[in-house]
This record gives C-alpha cells, structure tokens and sequence, in this order.
C-alpha cells in the first residue's frame, strides 16, 4: 500500500462558518464554533482568523475555496449586511458547481425558513434597502443566493420549539462530523489496494464484542498503514483517541511507563501523569472506565505490552487496534479479531507502478504491457537472486520452486547442504520415482510444500512413485511439512523436534508413525490429514502440547483418538472430524477447545461429560446419528453455535443462554418450547423440514408471568430474530413469536393453522440498521383467519415502528435510503379493511393526502397490500414487485404456489417528503423472473390492492396513522 495521488485543493480549514455578528458572536456563533473545535475541525472564523493587512473580501473568498463545507447561521439582520450576503453568494456558486461537493447547511436561528426563501418579513425591507443603494445585478445576485439556502434542509432554532440550543448544537456537530468522515478526502482515496481490507476492518469495529482488534504481517506489509486510515477514519467517534507508533522500539528507548504515562496524559486530557508502578491507581482506573477511547497500538512485540498499557481499563465500547509481525502477540495478547493484512494484487501492483512511473492510476495503452512485463520482472526479483547463487546446480541453491530445478535435484538425488526450502505445484510436473535417500544429503532443509493446487477439485495427481521404497528418510531440521497423497504408509522415523506444521491431505498413510516411538513434538502446531481413507489411528500425541488445531476430517476408517487433555490452554484450539464415518464416541478432548466438527459421524450421543469443555463456542453435529443431548450443555456459558440439523433426535435440547445460531432442521423433534427472557441471546433457529407440530415461544420460562410485582422485563428486539421452519408439513401451531423478528420463513407448511405473536410492549424494537424485514408463509393454506389477522397485524407493526425510528433518527437531511423494506406474503384474497382503509379490486388506485396541520415538514411513508395469483410462480426469491405512483401537489426448490396470495410491502421507495400533496395515485404489477415460466406467464395478475399511509413528522419526531 502506498501513496497514489494528492489532492487538488489545499484544505485550510474544513469548516467556514458564515454569520451575522452582531446577532449571534458572542451566544450561539461562540458556542458552535467552540463545540466544533473541541471536535478537532479547523473552523473559519472571523475573529481570530484573518492576518493583519489581509483584505476582508479576498480572505474570506479564498477561505470558502479552501474549506469543504459551509455553516450559514440566517438570523434576523443577516441580510442587512453587504459583507454576509457576498459570502453567501460565493458560498452558492461553489454549491451549484456540479462538480463539486460542496456542503451547505443553513441553520435558521429564530427566523422563519419560509421568509428567507420568499424573501418575506424582514428580509423584504433589507433587500429593498439594498436595491436602493447597490447595482441590480449585485443585489439580484445575492437574493439568489438568500433564496437558494432557504430552500435547503438545515436546522429552525425558535418558534414552538422547547429544545435548549446546546441540544442543537450537538445535533449539529454530529451531522458535521459524519459528513466530513464521509465526503473530506480520505488517506485511504490516496493508497493503492486499502479499501477492501479496510472495509473489513471496519466491520470488525462495528461489532459489539470486538475490542482488541489484531493486525498481522511480515514487515512493510501495511500493517502500520492500514491502522492509520481506519484510525483517521474513525477517530472523531470517540471520546478520547491516541496513535501510540512504534510501541517496542518507544519502550525500549522510555521504558513502559513512560510511554504508558504519555498515553494516559492524551486520554485523560492531563499533562504530567506519573505512574511508576505496574498496576494502575483506583483513580486513573475509573476515570478510563468513563471513557470511550481508540487507541492503536503499533509495532507489538510482546503480548505484556498490550496488557501494561492498561486496555482493560478502557471505557465500554473502546476500541483498541494493535499491529505486530507475530501473530502468536495477537493470541496471547487476547485480540478478539486478527486480520492478515494481504500483498497487493496483480492489478494494485500494476497501478502503484503506473502511479509512480507515470503519475497516472493506469499506464497509457502503448506502455500497458510493459508495465505489466516490469511489475512480474520487479515480483522476481528476489527469486532470481536465488536462482543466480549457482547458475548449473539447483542443488546448491537455497531455495527451489521451479518444477524444472525440483525435477532434476529428486529425480538424480541431486541434493546438497544448502537447500533450506522445496515448494512444488505436483499438477505441474511429470511422474517421478523416488528414492530413500533423496532427502539425506539436504541436512538444513527446513521448508517442503509439495501440494496439489487442483486438490480441491477432486483431481488425483500422486506424482511420486514409490514402488521400491518402504520408507523415506526426513531431516530433523525439518519446520513446515505439506505433502499431498503422501504416497507412503508412515512417516518415517526422523526427529520432528521442530516440526510446526504437518500437512498430508489425501495421503496414503495407515498410521503417521510407530506408536512405540516417542515423538518429541513440543513446537507442533497443526497437523492436518484430512482425506487419508486408510489412517485408522492418531498416534501419541502427549508431546504435542502446543497442538492447535487437528483436522482428521474424512478419515473414514478412524475409529478413535488419541487423549487430548494434555494440551496446553489456548483460545484458538479446534477439532474437526467430520465425515469420520466409523467414529463412534464422542471424542475426549481438553476443557479449552473452542471448536468441534463432528459432522457426518457415527456418533449416537452428547454425553453428561460435555459440561467440562467450558470454552468450547462451535458443536458441529448435523448428518451425525445423536439421538440424545446432555442436559449438561446448558451449562456451556460460551456456547454461541450448536448444529444438529438431520440428526435422528426426536427432544428439543435444553439450551444454554449464551447460544446465538441453532440449528435443528431436518430432526425428528415434535414439539419446542423456547424460553426467551432478558439473558437470552438466541438469534437464528432453523427447524425446516423437521417433525415438528408445535412450536411455542415462552417468556420468563413459563406462559404467566410472575405474580410478585416487580415491573416487566423488556425484551431486545434481537432475540431470536430470525427463524426458518419451513417445508414442516406437520406443524400446526407457532405461539408466542416476538414481534420483531427480522426475517420469518414458514412456506410449505401446509398443516399450519394457528399463528400468534407476543406482546409487543415486552420488547424492545432496535432494528432499524436491517436491510429487509421478511416473513413468508406461501403456501400455508390451512392458516384460520384469526392467524390471518395476526399476520397482517404484526406486518403493520413492523412498518410502523420502522417509520417511527427512523423519524426519530431523522435529522435536516432527507434519508430515505436507511428505510428498510419489508415484504409479507399468506395465502388469501381479501384485504384488511380496517387496515387498509383505501382498496380497489384491481391493481391501480388514488387515494386524498390527509392536510398537513402541523408547523413543520413531514413525511409520507406508504405501506401497500396487493392480491396476486402465483399459481405459475415456482420460487419466491424471482418475484419483483413494481409500484408506480405519483404524487399531486396543491396547485430452494421449484415448488409452484397455489392460488392466490396476498403481499404486505413497504421499502425506502415508499417514503417521500410531503411538500403539500393532496392526491396519491399508484399503479402496482408483479413480474416473475424465473427462467423455469413461460414467457406469458412472466406477469402476475394483481387482483386487489390497497394502501395505507403513515404521517411522520420530521421535527417532533411523532407518528400519526390514517
């Protein structure tokens, strides 16, 4: 990653701030103004700004160049001043540039926004003053301008309205804040190849649980670089922010302390801090408690240094990113996420080479193909200066990759004391016959890939042949072993005192070594033998106690493992065994393993002893034999995912709170009772295809709630928010389902008759950050009308208190964009009519604007109900519903659907601003996409609609319904 362009415009100041002194410098101009600099924005202001013997009008002109956006305060006398009224002007000529970005926001500061945009009350007696005084087209100049930012979204201070200024001016500051972050240039617009692995870090900070972020990286990577562009990035979110570089060579140079003192000084906003001692004070422990910081910790080399930084006394919701070429630091130092930052791509390459060489992102077409032929030449290099360590002998050369120089050093048992490292695409090369003795004379090899790069593909290509050979003899220097079709019964005896890595997929081996032999096995790692269809056993692994991950998955002929309980502690340890098809036992593994595959395994139970793997976080049992769960798994308090889909199992399992994702489709389970309360954390149930009949959802642990008065819990929106029970052909009752679950799949469950939804003043409702709010019951015919009722009654919920968030989240600026959609589809040919009061029996129809009564703006958010017969539609996802309206101002498988169905809709495209319509008028059709129809039957016909309307006030922030 590397720097790739400039900007073409110096910003002096991010933030030009137009006023009116007399009216507002020294009350609400004085407290933005200091509001936005505790923020960290440069401002241009006036008072402080301008040098001595600088001229007013070319300062301030090529101050509004120079900065990127423009605060406008309108007070009563701003237009009654020549000087405000030209930098308006030349504030609204860089506005209408189409080609500039420039950000306007007026805030009408007790003046009425109407008569700044016709120019009424007041502003009518200064104009007039102005016209009297100054040349036509000067004054017709600034009454555009005047006119043009009234027409603009900002914020009305006065009137009717009870909030305090300070209430304002933080609402402004945050706006400004986000709209900088947003459209000022980015560090990252000037670096080649950042923005993907940003993104995903990003991502990462957004999570709830993730607060120590890990960057990992050889040197000069990027590491360093892409920390400080998610840092520039969001750093004004924070309360307190600090970008600590160079941390170990800082400490070796101060010492801890010192460099933790500097840290504490900056978060804290305190000069002098002296702590000398390894622990922190109760003082300095609570004032960071309070404190939303982002601290980046770079250039890591010891997991101690993170902790003495004292992040664990960092407030809730700080964000702690660390960088370092180790990525055990990371481990040990307890990051929740590490992320590899990646080499550039072929094409990122390509363009840092053009950037430098050309000063253009991309060469001219008469140098593209020597630009590429130079970056391949320059990514070579370093291979080359191997190959030139001895021209004729490969064998004499440090490293070997090109299938030529492999070929001739095995085949003619060529090797020699210098090579260190093999790596060999075998899909590339032609058969060879091996000797014992090939690796004998290589006594510093540390490095041998031999692997299949087409091994994912299901191709066989075993090139070595070992027809006369029992056993091969391997370095005991050897580090990182990967051999693909391992073509040979067993290793063989050599001393893996070093080996960190051991990879044999689909290899030959009926055991890795003698069992007798004791294997010194301290440093491994990572043993990987998944595809070995003869491997029956795993051998003594009690050396190993640094073994992080074992994947023996599709070992068909293992029938047991070794005792794994001597393994060290880790975060990170994983087990995968699927597809074992001959394990019988649940396997015994150490108490601190995170993750378990255990799919497609012969494995009939979850014993009692599963209570002892405290930390175990992933069970993976689908297409297994379990017929019985421990109750003991409740006890897991890390548990978040737990898979049995296709499992024999006819109970529901008691699950533990801390589950996040269950998985039962597919199980012989009858009956579910899900106790949901304040502590549960269960988003995702999937029970399609399985037995079920009855599925009731409990709050508290029991149908009544608690007879001591004590006041009601409040649910988060976010339990079990997501729920697929389709294609259950025996279900007959859902009870009880939150309200507010985002996405609801219960098609083909043509039992189905009774269909009921919590109360919805026991939850929460914090999904508006969602794309799409689904609940799908094609199909289900036998749904009783009371059911019906439910559906179309929770729908309207839903649209509602999206409308109502959003309008709470809404400030000056038009977002209809951040309006989720939502789409309900049941079977029927009715529509509500207490909820859709306006309906015709066909697919077009207009219906009167409710005046606005109001003093503000509003919004019109329509929800529409349509009535279509999907007889000829196979698959939901390919149906695109097609709403045309206009607006009057004043003055998985291919299952066919049957019959008619009836849709509940709503998206962003069903919100618009009210500017006094009277009359709505809508045109709606159905087209089907799938490829599967007939060509006729690519349109639905719609049989009914109806709309209703939503009326949400954009400043009180209130919802009324017609």
């Amino acid at each position: 990653m590397a720097s790739s362009s400039s900007s073409s415009r110096q910003v002096k100041h991010q933030v030009f701030l137009s006023f009116r002194g007399e009216d507002t410098r020294v009350n609400f101009t004085a407290h933005l103004l200091q509001a936005l600099k505790d923020k960290g924005w440069n401002v241009f202001f006036d008072d402080d700004t301008l040098k001595k013997g600088e001229k007013i009008s070319s300062a301030l002109s090529n101050a509004i160049v120079a900065s990127v956006l423009s605060i406008i305060i309108l007070s009563k006398d701003y237009a009654s001043s020549n000087s405000c009224l030209s930098e308006l002007s030349d504030i609204m000529d860089r506005k209408r540039n189409p080609t500039d970005k420039y950000i306007v926001l007026p805030i009408f500061y007790h003046v009425n926004p109407s008569h700044v945009q016709k120019i009424g009350g007041t502003f009518k007696t200064s104009f007039q003053k102005h016209e009297s005084k100054q040349p036509a087209d000067r004054v017709q100049r600034w009454k555009s301008a005047f006119q043009e930012v009234g027409a603009l979204k900002g914020w009305h201070i006065g009137g009717k309205s009870d909030r305090y200024e300070t209430e304002y001016i933080k609402d402004v500051v945050e706006y400004i804040s986000k709209e900088l972050d947003s459209n000022c240039t980015s560090v990252s617009e000037e670096l080649v190849g950042i923005d993907d692995q940003k993104k995903i870090i990003l991502g990462l900070i957004e999570e709830e649980h993730s607060r120590v972020i890990g960057l990992w990286g050889m040197g000069g990577i990027g590491k360093t670089t892409l920390a400080d562009v998610v840092y520039s990035e969001i750093c004004q979110n924070f309360e307190s922010h600090l970008f600590l570089r160079n941390v170990s060579e800082k400490i070796k140079n101060v010492g801890n302390e010192s460099l933790r003192n500097e840290l504490f000084s900056k978060l804290l906003n305190q000069k002098g801090i002296c702590i000398n001692s390894p622990s922190i004070r109760h003082p300095y422990q609570d004032r960071l408690n309070n404190k939303k910081v982002l601290v980046v910790l770079d250039d890591v080399s010891n997991p101690d240094q993170i902790e003495f930084m004292g992040v664990r006394h960092f407030g809730p919701e700080s964000k702690i990113i660390v960088t370092s070429r180790d990525k055990q630091v990371l481990k040990n130092g307890r990051a929740n996420h590490i992320h590899e930052v990646k080499k550039l791509n072929e094409n990122d390459s390509l363009q840092l080479f053009s950037t430098f060489a050309f000063k253009l992102l991309n060469p001219a077409a008469d140098f593209q193909d020597l630009s590429c032929k130079f970056v391949g030449y320059a990514q070579e290099i370093g291979k080359d200066i191997v190959r030139q360590e001895c021209k004729e002998d490969p064998g004499k050369r440090s490293r070997l990759w090109f299938p030529e120089d492999v070929d001739q050093v095995l085949r003619y048992n060529k090797g020699t004391i210098s090579i260190e490292g093999i790596k060999l695409d075998m899909f590339q090369m032609d058969e060879l016959q091996l000797c014992s003795s090939v690796f004998e004379n290589m006594l510093n090899l540390k490095y041998i890939c031999f692997y299949d790069s087409k091994i994912e593909k299901g191709y066989r290509n075993s090139k070595f042949l070992v027809d006369q050979v029992d056993s091969i003899s391997l370095p005991n220097k050897l580090r990182y072993l990967c051999w693909d079709y391992f073509p040979l019964k067993t290793l063989s005896s050599f001393n893996p005192k070093h080996l960190v890595m051991l990879i044999l997929r689909r290899g030959n081996m009926e055991q890795l070594w003698n069992e007798n032999e004791h294997m010194n096995l301290v440093n491994l790692r990572e043993i990987n033998v998944s595809n070995c269809k003869k491997l029956r056993k795993i051998p003594n692994l009690s050396s190993a106690i640094n073994l992080e991950l074992l994947d023996c998955s599709y070992c068909g002929s293992l029938v047991e493992l070794p005792c794994l309980n001597h393994l060290a502690s880790r975060d990170e340890d994983k087990l995968r065994l699927e597809g074992c098809y001959s394990l019988k036992k649940f396997p015994q593994v150490p108490s601190h393993f995170c993750y378990l595959d255990l799919r497609e395994t012969e494995i009939e139970e979850v014993p009692d002893s599963i209570k002892y793997l405290h930390k175990l976080e992933r069970l993976l049992l689908s297409k297994s034999k379990v017929e019985k769960v421990s109750i003991n798994i409740s006890k897991l308090e890390l548990l978040i995912e737990l898979n049995l889909s296709e499992c024999p199992m006819v109970e529901f399992p008691k699950i533990p709170r801390s589950l996040t994702w269950l998985d039962l489709s597919g199980t012989g389970i009858e009956e579910a009772a899900l106790s949901l309360d304040s502590s549960s954390n269960l988003q995702y149930l999937n029970m399609s295809g399985s037995n079920i009949q009855k599925l009731i959802c409990t709050l508290f642990g029991s149908r009544e709630f608690p007879t001591v008065d004590l006041p009601t819990p409040s649910l988060r929106s976010k339990i079990l928010n997501h729920m697929r029970i389709d294609r259950c052909e025996s279900l007959q009752l859902l009870s009880e389902l939150p309200p507010y679950m985002q996405t609801l799949n219960v098609q083909y469950c043509t039992s189905l008759e009774e269909v009921s939804f919590a109360d919805q003043t026991l939850y929460q409702f914090d999904s508006l950050g969602d794309d799409l709010f689904g609940m799908l019951f094609c199909n289900c015919i036998n749904l009783n009308q009371e059911s019906i009722d439910n559906i179309e009654e929770n729908a309207m919920l839903k649209i509602g208190s999206l409308a109502k968030k959003w309008a709470a989240r809404y400030d000056w600026k038009f977002q209809r964009e951040d309006f989720p959609r939502l789409i309900c589809c049941f079977p029927g040919n009715k529509i509500s009519a207490d909820k859709f009061k306006c309906q015709r029996i066909n697919s077009s129809l207009s219906l009167k604007i409710a005046p606005n009564r109001g003093s503000g703006s509003r919004f019109l958010v329509f929800a529409i109900c349509l009535v279509a017969d999907l007889t000829h539609s196979h698959r939901f996802k390919y149906l695109t519903c097609i709403c045309e309206y206009h607006l009057t101002a004043a003055g998985g498988e291919p299952n066919k659907y049957k019959g008619d169905h009836v849709f509940i809709l709503s998206s962003n495209d069903m919100v618009e601003e009210d500017k006094n319509y009277e009359e709505a008028s809508f045109k709606f059709y159905i087209i089907n996409n799938d490829d599967e129809v007939n060509e006729e039957e690519d349109y639905n016909k719609v049989e009914r609609c109806g709309v209703h309307v939503f009326y949400v006030d954009a400043i009180e922030k209130r919802i009324s319904t017609k």
